[in-house]
Parts: structure tokens; sequence; C-alpha cells
């Protein structure tokens, strides 16, 4: 096997694990690493030697939780279309991560500062997406950006305890989600 090959092998085990571990602790908190690595297809020692302590764990997977809302601010284009619409496609983005959402709703991931700072080099291009939906008329202009952004993020835990506590689908909890946010922004 190659260096390359090797360091690629190892990658793609990490990436499992901290999958997994997404998956697994997003529905039991508590769960022991056993059963993270058990969901990785790996042995114990296997998680331990990538990741030593619980804590180890815990620091990727909040750079990773970071990352993925990165990709999915992204993934929205937020700098394209109406202010209305661009935030419509952030909250689907957003909506779609799912098990990490739910580790960032129920504290299992506690993000600091820098985290969310890293998280949210996003928030010039959110201001400027608000801005533009005050200018073409689709978000209240008595809305500023920051109520908006914790409107969403708002909705967003609604949504996903909606689904749980409810026993609805995701469809619809998106579907409601949306219909909030769009009733609350739009211009009265």
């Amino acid at each position: 096997m190659t260096e390359i090959q090797a360091s690629g092998s190892r990658a793609r085990t990490r990436q499992s694990i901290v999958d997994a571990a997404i998956e697994v602790l997003a529905r039991n908190p508590a769960a022991p690493l056993g059963e993270v690595a058990a969901a990785a297809n790996v042995g114990r020692t296997t998680l331990h030697r990538y990741f030593a302590e619980r804590a180890d764990l815990t620091a990727a997977l909040r750079a990773e939780a970071v990352a993925r809302l990165c990709q999915a601010t992204e993934r929205a284009r937020i700098a394209d279309g109406t202010g209305a619409t661009a935030i419509r496609r952030l909250c689907q983005e957003y909506f779609d991560l799912g098990d990490v959402l739910s580790l960032i709703f129920n504290q299992q991931l506690l993000l600091t500062d820098a985290d969310w700072q890293q998280a949210a080099e996003g928030d010039a291009a959110f201001g400027e997406m608000v801005e533009r939906g005050h200018r073409d008329g689709t978000i209240d202009p008595e809305l500023p950006a920051t109520w908006i952004q914790s409107l969403i993020w708002s909705q967003l835990y609604a949504g996903w305890s909606y689904t749980g506590d409810q026993c609805v689908s995701r469809h619809e909890a998106l579907r409601l989600i949306l219909r909030s946010i769009e009733g609350a922004v739009s211009v009265r």
C-alpha cells in the first residue's frame, strides 16, 4: 500500500467514525463509544487510535459541524435571487443538516464563540442578503439581519423538535418552518 493510499484510507476511516458519532450521539447523547465504533464498522481500538478520548471526538464533531454549516451556506447561494428566496434556500440547506442540528440544538456540541465566528463568516453575506431583501421588497425593512438570523435558528429548532415530539415527517416540518419564516419576514 502506498503512503497516499494509506492516508486516504485513514481519512475515510476517520470520517466514517465522525459520521457514525453524529448519527449515534444525535439519538443518544450518552451512548458509549463502543456504539459509535460499531456504527462506523470499526473496533473500539481503532476508534481510540483516531480519538484517544471522548473530548477528542467531540472536538472533531465541532469542527465537522462548522464545516457542514459553511458548506450549507455556500450551497444555498445566498447572494442569488431575492432576499426572501435566498432565505428559503438557506433554511432548506440548514434543515438538511439533520443530526448535526440535533447535536447543536440539544447542546451535545457546545460550539465556542470561535466556532460560531468561523461558521458565521458568511454573516456579512447574510446581512447583504437581508439588505437586498429590504431593497427588493421581499423582506420587511423593520427586521434587522440579526433578528432574522435568530428567527431562522429558532424555527429550525422548533421544526426538529416537532418532528420528534409530534412524529411528523421531515417534509412536513420543513414546510411549516418555511411558511413560518416567510410569513414572519414578508413586508406588511
